[in-house]
């Protein structure tokens, strides 16, 4: 009797489907931790610097949402790849002079962190797309080398952004520090959820908590994660640069 990988030689066996696989199986048990359904948290694959063969491996697997630092490089590779139908997420740090080619080609972003970003995409935005889904980046950490509004000050970035056309205010997206200490890594969690709680008080109807990563994740799951961005465990490790998002 012939196996899978007799079937599919060279693909079936390769490491991303089974990482994927072994992702999801922490995701469930993360959930099962604390009374939640595997399926109130979605996986986007982190595939920044890694080619477009591995996306379309990771996507004949079942992943359709991958995450792009790097403008240019997620513009390729959604023009490589445009015939899988993928949805692709902006994650990395967004420059002025970038918004439109993100605003034209990406169905998301998570790193809105002043209104004159938003304000670009939103006029940049083409007509004929569906809204970009946003997120408001809250530096949790308060460092300084990571991106993000204060969170004493992301209320009113909120709001500005979820009056602006051409856009749809999902949530909040966060990268706390790396730490071991357990208790402050959840308590940085905890900060963006009592925001995006507050939020919702307020009438924002947002339904989207980016944070997690492949160290992390269990942790984001317990304070309330709805999105996780796992590259590492994916796609294996990288060479890593100050203030990476996966």
């Amino acid at each position: 009797m012939k196996t899978p990988a007799d079937i599919l030689p060279g693909h079936y066996m390769t490491p991303i489907p089974a990482n994927l696989q072994a992702v999801h199986e922490r995701i469930a048990a993360a959930c099962k931790a604390v009374g939640r359904a595997p399926q109130t948290v979605a996986l986007l694959a982190v595939s920044k610097t890694w080619p477009a063969d591995d996306v379309r491996t990771a996507a004949a697997s079942g992943q359709r949402a991958f995450g792009e630092n790097y403008v240019q490089e997620g513009v390729d590779k959604i023009a490589a790849l445009a015939d899988l139908g993928l949805e692709w997420h902006f994650i990395g740090p967004l420059q002025s002079n970038k918004t439109r080619l993100v605003a034209e080609h990406f169905a998301w972003v998570h790193t809105i962190d002043r209104l004159r970003i938003a304000e670009r995409l939103s006029a940049q935005r083409p007509e004929h797309l569906p809204p970009l889904q946003v997120c408001i980046q809250v530096n949790v950490s308060g460092e300084a080398s990571k991106s993000g509004v204060a969170p004493h000050e992301a209320t009113a970035l909120a709001h500005a952004v979820a009056k602006l056309p051409g856009l749809q205010l999902r949530g909040l997206m966060a990268v706390p520090e790396p730490t071991e200490d357990a208790a402050r890594l959840a308590a940085q969690f905890g900060t963006l959820r009592a925001i995006h709680e507050e939020l919702k008080t307020q009438g924002l109807p947002l339904d989207t908590l980016s944070m997690g990563m492949s160290h992390d994740l269990e942790s984001a799951i317990a304070a309330g994660a709805t999105m996780v961005r796992i590259g590492t465990a994916i796609f294996g490790a990288r060479t890593y640069t100050q203030g990476d998002t996966q």
